[in-house]
């Protein structure tokens, strides 16, 4: 391993800094002015250069140059990344994942700079040129590293775990020689599992050694966690009422709404399933007016704030995000309720549990004290969850769970035509729409730069003119991010016209729609959820005051990059959430991504209108019909079948 580094000067370390919005509270355009006051090196930062600045008083110039103090070991790895020709903007991550000595760590092994995402192989071997004498390629720390790589990888597609034999030739494509060396590693590291193949159901057969997977330990003990607290509720459950007294619910309830609700009595984990408009909602809103007459405490929660708001609003209950509920703690991913601080409630009821990955569901579960009743209620035709893990699907497939999937569809007396057509992606077709009341409208178009007409045209002018729905209340989801039609350039075009301005705070504006692409829960006073949609009321100095669905956020530093604009958004992002109009919009360059349960997910994010851009042509039809998403390598079926089998 040769290349050529570069030593980077102490101004442009320090410019690629402030670039990077890692200085706490300052601007971008207070950076920009820090040259004018002749502060261009770290050496020069002073509380009285920092008073010169325009609009700075003394009290935020003392701020600025103590927050600046406080940055220091993100400063220290700055320096590194940009004199070994990286991007200063990893520093944040590298400091996050890394603690306050991250410096002296990445120095010890620059290639632990692979545990943040998005870091390809080569940026870490660029780094290890720049801080080691003689980097060499068999570096038993470049092995392990590549295990951890390849593996996390792979939860980016939602696996939970991978054949190791996959991981081999990960290891070999990368040259290294000693694969089984880097394995051992990386287990003995802790943090890589190793899992033993499955025993064969025939006793006399040896188990298969090339089944033998690997998992990253955080996704491997979560799913063992999951396994053994639904075993431990189901066990410990006890009946909280006689079925018999469903009959003080039960009026226009059918009888697999019925058998839900009694279910719930009785189980200590129980599922309840179906697409919309087969009254999975008047179901849970049954199970907690016959809870709350029986004096049973109820929790209700959902993934996120829209869902949960929906849910309080149908139940007339308090509802919160599965987050809030269980106390999470900022950014550490922890939470306040758990095994030692279980949730006051005899049952928790979550909604949308098809968004749960495997991570948060554990702590759900190690949150319920025993004799707790869980019911999950979801879709498992939607997307699974962001996060890796499969866990509706898993426990569906796992059999050990008592399941009631609700398949009459009620919302047809209503018009229906939503439902009506996304009842025919869930099973496989693409029904014609026939909808005079324009409850669902095609709109074809040739070509992604039409499509992104039509969309604005829709969104700005066609539907609050023909259907009184105002542009706040219609949002526009689509495949993907690049193109005339994704979610970029897209909302470009929406801010041109619902919104002008020229970015004022890191490019928003008040009045701009925005989404969250991460958890930033320590944000006062109640922080914001990955996924949640806001609106700026207010901008300040490197600052915005942003309303979501679960209330008002002040917004800056780090959290600040965590925000896009929000008109359009990803399906992936819409999931848990619905608006009174939606615009679905399917490029010909989303084609190959197309699958059934994306498309289905995204036509069920409207309650009262859809509009559908359709320009993918037929792979639209064939995405419905034959396409689906790629199964997640998971072990919890596996799991959950042995832990309740044991029991």
């Amino acid at each position: 391993m040769t290349a050529a580094v570069r030593s980077a000067s102490g101004d442009q370390v320090f410019a690629a800094f402030c670039a990077a919005n890692l200085w706490p509270g300052l601007g971008r355009r207070t950076a920009a002015e820090l040259p004018t006051v002749g502060i261009a090196t770290p050496d020069d930062v002073t509380a009285d250069r920092l008073l010169k600045l325009p609009r700075v008083g003394r009290q935020r110039a003392e701020r600025l140059f103590s927050s600046f103090l406080a940055a220091q070991p993100t400063y220290e790895v700055v320096e590194m990344l940009v004199t070994a020709g990286l991007p200063a903007k990893l520093a944040a991550g590298v400091a996050d994942a890394l603690g306050p000595d991250a410096a002296r760590r990445l120095r010890d092994d620059p290639w632990a700079l692979l545990a943040l995402p998005g870091v390809a192989l080569a940026e870490a071997d660029r780094l290890a040129i720049a801080v080691l004498k003689g980097a060499d390629r068999q570096d038993g720390r470049r092995g392990r590293a590549i295990v951890g790589l390849t593996l996390r990888t792979a939860t980016r597609d939602g696996h939970t775990v991978l054949p190791a034999d996959l991981v081999v030739s990960a290891l070999q494509a990368e040259g290294i020689t000693d694969p089984a060396a880097a394995i051992v590693a990386a287990v003995e590291s802790g943090d890589v599992l190793e899992h033993e193949p499955p025993e064969p159901e025939d006793p006399d057969q040896e188990p298969d050694p090339a089944l033998r997977s690997l998992s990253l330990a955080r996704y491997g003990m979560a799913e063992e966690a999951v396994a053994e607290n639904v075993a431990r509720l189901t066990a410990t459950a006890e009946r909280i009422a006689d079925p018999a007294s469903v009959r003080t619910v039960a009026k226009g309830l059918d009888d697999a709404q019925k058998q839900a609700v009694a279910q719930v009595l009785g189980a200590g984990v129980s599922l309840l399933t179906g697409g919309p408009g087969t009254g999975k909602s008047r179901t849970v809103a049954a199970v907690v007016k016959l809870l709350r007459a029986k004096g049973t405490e109820v929790a209700l929660a959902a993934p996120t704030g829209r869902a949960a708001k929906r849910l309080e609003e149908l139940t007339d209950h308090p509802a919160v995000t599965v987050h809030r509920l269980l106390g999470a703690q900022g950014m550490t991913g922890g939470f306040a309720r758990n095994e030692e601080w279980p949730l006051d409630a005899d049952v928790v009821v979550v909604d949308e549990a098809s968004m749960l990955d495997v991570e948060l569901t554990a702590a759900l579960l190690e949150a319920c004290s025993d004799g707790t009743h869980l019911l999950l209620v979801g879709d498992p035709a939607q997307l699974p969850s962001i996060g890796p893990g499969h866990v509706l699907g898993d426990l569906i497939d796992s059999g050990v769970v008592p399941v009631t999937e609700l398949t009459t569809l009620y919302r047809q007396a209503e018009g229906g035509a939503i439902a009506r057509l996304a009842t025919g992606v869930r099973g496989g077709e693409l029904p014609v729409v026939d909808s005079p009341d324009r409850e669902v409208v095609v709109v074809p178009a040739t070509g992604s730069a039409e499509a992104a007409r039509r969309v604005v045209q829709l969104v700005t002018d066609s539907i609050p003119r023909a259907l009184g729905i105002e542009p706040g209340a219609v949002q526009v989801v689509t495949p993907v991010h690049r193109g005339p039609a994704g979610t970029i350039e897209l909302n470009k075009a929406l801010k041109a016209v619902l919104n002008p301005g020229d970015g004022a705070v890191w490019g928003f504006d008040a009045g701009d729609r925005v989404v969250a692409t991460a958890n930033h829960l320590e944000l006062e006073p109640i922080g914001f959820a990955n996924g949640e949609v806001g609106t700026v009321t207010k901008t300040g100095d490197g600052t915005l005051d942003v309303t979501f669905a679960s209330g008002p956020v002040t917004v800056s530093g780090k959290a600040m990059s965590d925000l896009k604009h929000g008109w359009a958004i990803t399906v992936h992002r819409a999931q848990g959430s619905e608006w009174p109009g939606v615009v679905v919009v399917l490029p010909p360059e989303a084609g190959g991504m197309l699958s059934r349960p994306l498309v289905y997910t995204a036509l069920t994010r409207a309650q009262q209108h859809l509009s559908i851009v359709h320009a993918s042509g037929a792979a639209l039809v064939r995405a419905v019909r034959e396409v689906d998403v790629r199964p997640r390598r998971t072990r919890l079926a596996v799991l959950l079948a042995e832990h309740l089998a044991a029991d």
